[in-house]
């Protein structure tokens, strides 16, 4: 028998970092669904949280998905449900691509409160500094041309 714990920090950002996600309750709406579809993938969310432009998620996914298969569908199914709804109005599409650590899972309650705490966060960061930390993070440099897809 396999043991494996893939925890993943991801950030999805809306088409060209638009502020198209609503920035009140109707937002549960998303959340909801994208809990829905991480479960049936096999996951399991510990946290979830937005701004008007992006998402943090915080879940395990197994190891018999590839990450990038995981989140097309994450980002493909919950845009074509969101659409539909009441307060996503504005909502075009999921930016191209998301950026995704994987974290140890003794980093896990720290991230939990990162992801709590982005309306805080957002009040002295702007999503581009924090999205370029993120990438840093990662041992990459963002490439400048995707931040406008």
């Amino acid at each position: 028998m396999s043991y494996v714990n893939l925890l993943i920090h991801a950030v999805v950002r809306t088409y060209k970092s638009e502020q198209t996600l609503p920035a009140d309750d109707r937002i549960k709406f998303l959340y909801q669904e994208m809990w829905g579809i991480i479960t049936s993938k096999g996951g399991y969310l510990y946290r979830i949280n937005s701004m008007p432009d992006h998402v943090h998620i915080l879940f395990t996914m197994p190891a018999t998905v590839s990450l990038s298969e995981f989140m097309q569908t994450l980002k493909g199914s919950s845009s074509k449900i969101i659409k539909t709804q009441d307060g996503f109005e504005k909502f075009v599409a999921w930016g191209e691509g998301y950026a995704a650590l994987s974290k140890s899972i003794e980093d896990k309650q720290q991230i939990i409160n990162y992801i709590i705490n982005q309306q805080e966060h957002h009040k002295t960061t702007t999503f581009r500094d924090e999205y370029i930390a993120f990438i840093k993070e990662m041992g990459i440099n963002l490439d400048e041309r995707d931040w406008g897809r």
